[in-house]
Order: structure tokens, then C-alpha cells, then sequence
């Protein structure tokens, strides 16, 4: 299957989630968040492009969603992937990657990848748990492991894998006004996905005892495709 080749951030906007409703403050806070794992609340997950019965053999993946407790409020940490790996080059993405044989759980999957990514020591992590599978069109099964990142910690990049590291406020990525629907018009067909545009200008100061590696990609970093999904997954999570 020939795949189209197409910049994203230059695709139309086709609908924001401007007339949704919030998230409540009190959930995007650690105790919040604690709160709702905890709870067995029914949602619904956005229907995804890729579906389990298209696919013949999917790999099995997993990310950790990192949420960092910053003084001055939760912080999403991200990467931009470095231009020369043959799957999402260059995207902005969660630390992850493929589950190996010696990994015992997701969980376990996500926090190896994100050590080795980004130099994240799993002990810093307070694991919250999982959102639902999510299926990308690359053939990946990806699970996505939530949660918290306690203070001290450090962040180095794998060069090989990762170009530069990054933070978004988590009340900024739930907040549906900055969800965007893009539209890919294709040989008579149509494919959409999430996008979350995050401007530079917004950026939490990084420079503080413990920092990360700030990205300068153009004037906005931006998120979209199953990175995009998957958080738009945890705004139907947290508004349950």
C-alpha cells in the first residue's frame, strides 16, 4: 500500500471542539487524577482510524504518558523523534516503543522505552494506569500508560531516537478548544485525525533546578496523529 506523503500542519482545519465541555479543574490535579483511576466510570474512546479485525498481526507497543508535578501545575513531557527512524520520524510522540519479549506487562514496556528515550528513571514514576489499546495505520497496538513524574528528576535524550524533549501544560491539552480536526483528501478519499498545536510562547519555564530539553520546532510543536488520539482518548477519560 502506496501511503500519501503530506505535510499535517498545512492540512485544513475542519472543526475544533470549541463547544464541548471542560474538564473539571479539581481532575487535573495529581489527587484528581488519582481519584478517577481509581473510579469505574463508563466512556467512550474516539473511534480510530485503524480497527483491530483490519489489521492481520499488530505489534504490540506501549508509551508512558508522563504528567509532571511542576510547582506550578501538571506538565505533559513529549518528544519530538529524531528524522531518521523508519516509523513517525520527526512526530511529536510519547517515550515508547515496541514491546519486547522481556518486557512482562505494557507497563513494564513503557517504562524500559522511556528510560532509554529519555533517560527517565522509573522509580520518579507513580504509574496511575492504562487508557484503552489504541491501533495506529502503521500496523502498532499501542497501549498507553499513564502517570505521574515526581520531582527530582533529569531528562536526557537518546540521539539516536529522540531530537529534543519538551512539556505542555496538561490543562492545555484538555482543553477541547485546542483540539483541531484535520482533513487529508486522498485519491478520492478522505482521512482525519487529531491535532493539538502547543506555541512555543506558551512553554513552562524549563530552566528551573531540574530541567528539560527545550525543542524550537518553528513557532509551535505539533501534535497529532495517535499522540494527539491518545490524549484526545484521556479529555473522554477525565470528563467521565
Amino acid at each position: 500500500m502506496i501511503r500519501p506523503v503530506f505535510e499535517p500542519e498545512s492540512l485544513p482545519i475542519e472543526s475544533t471542539g470549541a463547544s464541548l465541555p471542560q474538564v473539571a479543574a479539581e481532575r487535573l490535579t495529581a489527587a484528581g487524577l488519582r481519584t478517577r483511576f481509581e473510579q469505574r466510570l463508563p466512556w467512550d474512546p474516539e473511534p480510530q482510524e485503524a480497527r483491530l479485525f483490519e489489521m492481520r498481526d499488530p505489534r504490540e507497543a506501549a508509551v508512558l504518558m508522563p504528567i509532571a508535578l511542576r510547582p506550578a501545575g501538571l506538565t505533559v513531557l513529549l518528544t519530538q523523534r529524531a528524522d531518521n527512524l523508519s516509523n513517525h520520524a520527526g512526530q511529536v510522540s510519547f517515550p515508547g516503543g515496541s514491546r519486547e519479549p522481556s518486557d512482562p506487562t505494557p507497563i513494564a514496556a513503557a517504562l524500559r522505552e522511556a528510560h532509554e528515550e529519555v533517560n527517565l528513571d522509573p522509580a520518579r514514576v507513580e504509574v496511575l494506569g492504562a487508557l484503552p489499546d489504541y491501533l495506529t495505520g502503521t500496523g502498532f497496538r499501542v497501549t498507553p500508560v499513564v502517570g505521574l513524574v515526581h520531582e527530582p528528576f533529569s531528562l536526557a535524550a537518546d540521539s539516536l531516537e529522540v531530537a529534543s524533549i519538551f512539556e505542555v501544560p496538561l490543562s492545555f491539552l484538555m482543553n477541547p478548544v485546542h483540539h483541531q480536526v484535520r482533513v487529508l483528501r486522498w485519491e478520492g478519499g478522505e482521512r482525519r485525525f487529531y491535532a493539538m498545536p502547543y506555541p512555543d510562547r506558551n512553554a513552562p519555564d524549563l530552566n528551573g533546578p531540574e530541567p528539560v530539553v527545550a525543542s524550537g520546532v518553528g513557532s509551535s510543536h505539533f501534535i497529532w496523529g495517535a499522540t494527539a488520539g491518545m490524549l484526545r482518548n484521556f479529555y473522554r477519560f477525565l470528563l467521565a
